[in-house]
C-alpha cells in the first residue's frame, strides 16, 4: 500500500511538472519572429489565474468584460485557453470560434491579418485568443456573444445567448462637436428650403443663392477640374449614398454657417476641394471623402480643405483623407497674415489619414483642438504647428509613420502641442517637438465623445468616410 501512495504521488509530481513545463513553453507565435500580440509575460485579465480545459468537445462563452484591443480589428479575450499552436505545431489548435451561434474565421490566422483585415480572422496560440468581429466592430460594444468549441462539429456548440443588438444607425446622425458650436450654431440649411442637384449647373445655382437651403447631391457631378462653385451663408449639401463632386472646388469665402455631409471627392485640381477663406466662419465638414492621386507631383493637386485668412469656428469630423501629397492646411502664409492671431479655431475629430505625404494638418497661429484622428502610412510629418499656433491632442493613433508630430517645418518659426502623451506611436518614428509643451484645452466640452486611442483604428475605418 505504500508503495501504491509513493508511486502515485511520484506520478502527480511529473504530471503536474510537465504541465507547468508546457504551459510556460506556449507563449510565442513567430510571425517574421516580430508579432508582439504574442509577446506579452502577462496573459490575461480578469480570470487569467485558470486556463480552461482544451479537451475535444469542451465548450464555452468568451468573456467579454476583460477583452483589451490590440490594435487595429484585434482583440484580445480574458480567459485562457489551453491547447493553442506553438512554434512546432503551428495547427494544433482545435478551437471553433462562433459569433452569435454563426462560426467566424479563419483560424490559425497571423496577427497582423486580424489586426489589418479582421473579418472574423482569429488566432490560438499557446493559451491566448486574438480575434475580430465578423465585420469589424468592437466585441465589447456591438452587443453580440462568442462561444467555442474545440472540434467537434457545429451541433457540439452551446446555443447562444439572445442578444438585441444596438439599432443600427442608418442615418448621417454625428453629433456635432467642437468650435462650429462655439460662439454661435452651425445649422446650415436647417428649416429651408430642400432641393436635389445631379448636375454642376444645377449645383452653382442652388448654393450660390441667399436662399437657407438643404442642397442634396444625387450621383456623380463632373467639372473639369478647376471648376469655382462659391456657396453662400445658410447653406446644407448632403450627398445621397453614392454621391461625388469631381473636379470641382467649392470656395466658402466670407459666408457663415455651412454644413457639408456625406460627399466624395475627387480630383480638385490646385485649389481645395473646400476652401473655407476670408474670414468665413461655423462651418461643419463631415462624413465626406477626400482623395486624388500621388502620380502628378506635389503641384498638380490642391489640398483637401484649406481654413486660411482669419476664417473661424469651423468642425471637421468623420471624414477620411487619402491618396495626396498635401492634406489639410490651417492658415497659409506667415509673414504679412498675422491677423490670423486669435482667429482659426479649428476642431478635427473620429478622421482618418491614409497613404499621405504631409499636412494632417499643418497650421500656423491658430488654435486647433484633434481628438480620436488615425493617421496611417504616412510618408512624411502628420501634424505640423507653427507661428506661435497651438495643436491640443487627445487619443490619437498613429502608426508606421515617419514624423507623428513636428515644430520645426522647413525655417518656419515654430508653435506648440499640448496632450502629446495621450497618443499611441505604433511604428512610428520619433516626433520633433523643439518647443515647451503646453497643457492648453479648449473651452468647450468633448470628453463624453471621446474614445480611447487603443480603439481609434477600429471604430474610424468602420465608421468615416461618406456613407
Amino acid at each position: 500500500m505504500q508503495r501504491m501512495t509513493k508511486l502515485f504521488k511520484k506520478v502527480s509530481l511529473i504530471g503536474l511538472i510537465l504541465s507547468t513545463i508546457i504551459f510556460f513553453s506556449n507563449c510565442k507565435k513567430s510571425v517574421k519572429a516580430d508579432d508582439a500580440l504574442a509577446d506579452s509575460t502577462e496573459l490575461f485579465s480578469g480570470d487569467s489565474s485558470s486556463v480552461l480545459a482544451a479537451t475535444s468537445g469542451s465548450t464555452g462563452k468568451l468573456s467579454l468584460s476583460g477583452v483589451k484591443s490590440e490594435g487595429g480589428y484585434a482583440y484580445k479575450i480574458s480567459q485562457s485557453i489551453s491547447g493553442g499552436d506553438n512554434s512546432t505545431s503551428k495547427e494544433q489548435s482545435i478551437l471553433r470560434l462562433f459569433e452569435n451561434g454563426v462560426e467566424i474565421g479563419p483560424a490559425h490566422s497571423i496577427h497582423d491579418d486580424i489586426r489589418t483585415l479582421g473579418k472574423g480572422r482569429f488566432s490560438h496560440w499557446g493559451t491566448t485568443v486574438i480575434f475580430s468581429a465578423s465585420d469589424n466592430t468592437d466585441p465589447r460594444t456591438n452587443g453580440r456573444s462568442y462561444t467555442y468549441v474545440m472540434g467537434g462539429t457545429s451541433a457540439a456548440l452551446p446555443p447562444a445567448e439572445t442578444v438585441t443588438p444596438p439599432p443600427t444607425n442608418t442615418t448621417i446622425n454625428a453629433a456635432l462637436v467642437g468650435y462650429a458650436l462655439v460662439n454661435g450654431k452651425t445649422t446650415g440649411g436647417q428649416g429651408g428650403v430642400e432641393t436635389t442637384v445631379t448636375t454642376l449647373a444645377q449645383l452653382k445655382a442652388a448654393v450660390g443663392d441667399n436662399v437657407t437651403r438643404t442642397v442634396y447631391v444625387s450621383g456623380t457631378i463632373k467639372g473639369a477640374g478647376k471648376d469655382i462653385v462659391y456657396v453662400k451663408s445658410n447653406k446644407s449639401i448632403i450627398g445621397r449614398s453614392g454621391a461625388v463632386i469631381e473636379g470641382v472646388n467649392l470656395f466658402i469665402y466670407t459666408v457663415s454657417n455651412i454644413i457639408i455631409q456625406n460627399i466624395t471627392f475627387k480630383n480638385y485640381v490646385e485649389q481645395a476641394a473646400v476652401q473655407i477663406k476670408d474670414a468665413a466662419h461655423h462651418v461643419w465638414v463631415d462624413h465626406c471623402d477626400f482623395s486624388t492621386d500621388r502620380s502628378r507631383g506635389w503641384d498638380y493637386w490642391g489640398k483637401d480643405i484649406t481654413i486660411t485668412r482669419e476664417s473661424d469656428y469651423v468642425t471637421v469630423s468623420w471624414s477620411k483623407f487619402h491618396d495626396t501629397n498635401l492634406s489639410v492646411l490651417i492658415s497659409g502664409g506667415i509673414a504679412g497674415h498675422e491677423a490670423d492671431k486669435g482667429k482659426l479655431h479649428v476642431t478635427m475629430h473620429h478622421n482618418m489619414w491614409y497613404n499621405i505625404t504631409e499636412r494632417e494638418p499643418s497650421m500656423n497661429y491658430g488654435s486647433v483642438h484633434m481628438f480620436n484622428n488615425y493617421h496611417l502610412n504616412n510618408s512624411g510629418y502628420s501634424i505640423g504647428t507653427r507661428a506661435g499656433g497651438i495643436v491640443r491632442t487627445d487619443n490619437e493613433y498613429f502608426s508606421n509613420c515617419v514624423k507623428p508630430l513636428t515644430t520645426k517645418v522647413a525655417s518656419d518659426p515654430e508653435g506648440y502641442f499640448s496632450g502629446i502623451t495621450t497618443n499611441i506611436y505604433d511604428k512610428c518614428g520619433a516626433n520633433n517637438i523643439t518647443t515647451a509643451v503646453s497643457t492648453w484645452v479648449p473651452e468647450y466640452e468633448y470628453k463624453s465623445f471621446l474614445n480611447d486611442a487603443a480603439s481609434v483604428p477600429a471604430i474610424v475605418t468602420a465608421n468615416a468616410g461618406a456613407k
